[in-house]
C-alpha cells in the first residue's frame, strides 16, 4: 500500500520530528488511509505540551483544555487551512456520560490510543509509514468489523454518544458491529437519554447521509437505539398494511429512506422519505388487506415538526420536512385534474418545492414494492405544471394590489381588502387571461357592491377550492383503493 501525505501535513510533522517530537497522524484520517479513501481531516497527535507546539508554530490558536493546538497553514485546500495537534493524553472519569472529569498529558502514545473509542479509530502512524496498532485495528478494518477500544461496556459508559457513532461508522464504512460491542450497545442504548439531542443529530445526519442510510436505521432499531433517537418511527415495527403494499409500514419507510439514498438525494429529500408515512400507525383502521390510514399524512406532519424540532434541526429543515411529508399523498389523474386544478395544487405546495415532493413520491413508489418510480401519471403532470408555471397562483402576481382595491372600492384597511384579493386570485387561477388591470378593476367594483354575507360566502369558497387537488373524485377513489 502506498501512503501520500499531502504536503501541508509532512510540512508540519516535519517541523514536530525537527524539534526532536514523536508525530503521528492518528484517528480518521488513518483509517480512511487505510481503507484507500480520501480523509475528510488530518489530525495529529505528539509528545510535545500545548505551549511548546505553539513556540514552533506561532500562527497557531490554542483555547481548549484537551490539549488540542490549531495550526494554520496557508493551504488554499479548506480541509487543510488547519491542522490540529493534540498532545497525548489519557482521560479519566466520564461523570456526565460525555466529557472526562480530567485530562492527563502523557508521553506515551499508546496512552493515546488506548483511550479512543473503537480500533479502527485506534491507529497511529508517521510520515514515515511506520504503524502503532496496539489494538489490532488494521485486523478489524480488514475483517469489515466496528470493535471498541477494551471493554464495550467501560467505552460506552464513559461516553454514551459512542452508540450512535457506533451504528453511524458501522453504516458510512459498511461494516458489521462485533458481538461484544453490539451486546453492550443494546445493553446500554438508555444512557443515549444523557446526550444533547444536537449531537445524537448530527450523528444520525452523518448516518442518513450515507449510501447505505436504510442499513443504518435497521441497526438503529437491532441495537434498541431508535427509541431514544426517533421513537415516532419505531411505532411503524410491525404494523402491517393494507392489499396495495408488500412491506410493514416502517419496512416502507426505511426503504423510501433507501430508494433516495440511493439517487444521493439531499438530507431533507432523505429524511421526507424515511418519515412520509410516520402517522400511519396512529391512524390505523381495521386489520388485513381492507385496513385505511385516512389522514396520515397530517398526523404525520405533525409528528415529524415535533420529532425534528425536538432533534434541533435548523427551521429551514423542519419546515421543508414537515412540509413534504403533509403533501407527499397528493393525487393526480390524466384527464381529470385540470390545469386550474394544476395552479392551485402549485399554490399550495409551492413552485419551489415541487422537485422535492417528486422525488419523495418516487420513493414512496418504490418503497411500496412498485417496480417504477416515475410512471406516466407523473411524467404528466410535470408537463402540466410546466405548462402553467409562468401563469399567477398567487395574490402577490395579480397586477393589482390592496391599494387599487382600497382606491378603486374607497375603501378603509381592512378585511375586505382582502376577502377581494382571495376572489381576484380565484377568478384568475380558473382563467389567467382574467389576470389584466381592465377586467380586475371591474370585478373589484362588483364585489365591492355585494352584501359582506355573500362576499365572505365566496371567500371561503375559495379557500376550499385551493384543495381542488385533494377533493372530490380524489377522495372517493383514495376511499375505493385504501391509499389515504
Amino acid at each position: 500500500m502506498k501512503l501520500t501525505f499531502p504536503e501541508e501535513v509532512k510540512k508540519v510533522a516535519g517541523l514536530l520530528e525537527a524539534n526532536h517530537f514523536e508525530t503521528y497522524l492518528v484517528g480518521g484520517c488513518v483509517r480512511d488511509l487505510l481503507l484507500d479513501k480520501e480523509p475528510k481531516d488530518w489530525d495529529i497527535t505528539t509528545n510535545a505540551r500545548p505551549d511548546q507546539i505553539q513556540k514552533i508554530f506561532p500562527n497557531s490558536v490554542y483555547e481548549n483544555e484537551f490539549g488540542t493546538v490549531a495550526v494554520k497553514t496557508d493551504s488554499e485546500d479548506l480541509k487543510l487551512k488547519i491542522i490540529e495537534i493534540t498532545t497525548y493524553r489519557k482521560e479519566g472519569r466520564y461523570t456526565d456520560k460525555r466529557h472526562p472529569d480530567e485530562v492527563k498529558f502523557s508521553n506515551k502514545i499508546e496512552d493515546d490510543l488506548s483511550r479512543r473509542d473503537f480500533t479502527v479509530n485506534a491507529i497511529a502512524l508517521n510520515i514515515t509509514g511506520e504503524f502503532v496498532d496496539p489494538f489490532d485495528g488494521q485486523k478489524d478494518i480488514k475483517a469489515k468489523v466496528i470493535k471498541t477500544v477494551g471493554k464495550a461496556t467501560e467505552r460506552f459508559g464513559e461516553d454514551a454518544l459512542r452508540l450512535m457513532r457506533a451504528v453511524r461508522l458501522a453504516t458510512e464504512l459498511e461494516f458489521e458491529i462485533e458481538k461484544k460491542t453490539a451486546t453492550a450497545l443494546k445493553k446500554q442504548a438508555g444512557s443515549l437519554e444523557m446526550i444533547a439531542n444536537e449531537r445524537i443529530k448530527d450523528e444520525l445526519s452523518k448516518m442518513i447521509m450515507a449510501s447505505k442510510a436504510a442499513d443504518g436505521i435497521r441497526l438503529l432499531a437491532e441495537t434498541s437505539l431508535l427509541k431514544h433517537v426517533m421513537p415516532e418511527l419505531e411505532e411503524g415495527i410491525g404494523v402491517g398494511q393494507n392489499k396495495h403494499h408488500i412491506y410493514t409500514v416502517f419496512e416502507h419507510n426505511v426503504k423510501a429512506l433507501e430508494y433516495s439514498a440511493g439517487k444521493n438525494y439531499s438530507l431533507i429529500v432523505r429524511l421526507a422519505s424515511l418519515l412520509h408515512d410516520v402517522g400511519k400507525p396512529k391512524t390505523k383502521r381495521g386489520e388485513g388487506p381492507d385496513s385505511t390510514f385516512y389522514n396520515h399524512e397530517v398526523v404525520g406532519a405533525r409528528m415529524t415538526l415535533k420529532m425534528l424540532d425536538r432533534l434541533h434541526y435548523s427551521k429551514k429543515i423542519v419546515e421543508k420536512v414537515t412540509h413534504l411529508v403533509r403533501s407527499h399523498l397528493f393525487y393526480y389523474n390524466v384527464g381529470e385534474v385540470t390545469e386550474a386544478g394544476v395552479r392551485r395544487f402549485l399554490r399550495r405546495v409551492g413552485p419551489e418545492n415541487i422537485p422535492d415532493l417528486i422525488k419523495v413520491r418516487e420513493a414512496d413508489r418504490i418503497g411500496s414494492g412498485v417496480p417504477k418510480a416515475v410512471p406516466y401519471k407523473i411524467r404528466h403532470l410535470l408537463f402540466m405544471i410546466e405548462k402553467v408555471e409562468k401563469d399567477p397562483i398567487d395574490s402577490r402576481m395579480l397586477k393589482i394590489d390592496g391599494s387599487h382595491v382600497m382606491k378603486l372600492g374607497k375603501l378603509e384597511p381592512g378585511p375586505k381588502i382582502g376577502q377581494i384579493l382571495a376572489v381576484l386570485l380565484e377568478d384568475v387561477l380558473e382563467d389567467p387571461k382574467k389576470n389584466n388591470e381592465e377586467d380586475l378593476a371591474k370585478r373589484i367594483k362588483e364585489l365591492n357592491k355585494l352584501p359582506e354575507k355573500e362576499l365572505h360566502k365566496m371567500t371561503e369558497k375559495a379557500k376550499k377550492r385551493k384543495n381542488e387537488f385533494e377533493s372530490g373524485l380524489e377522495q372517493k377513489i383514495k376511499k375505493k383503493f385504501y391509499i389515504k
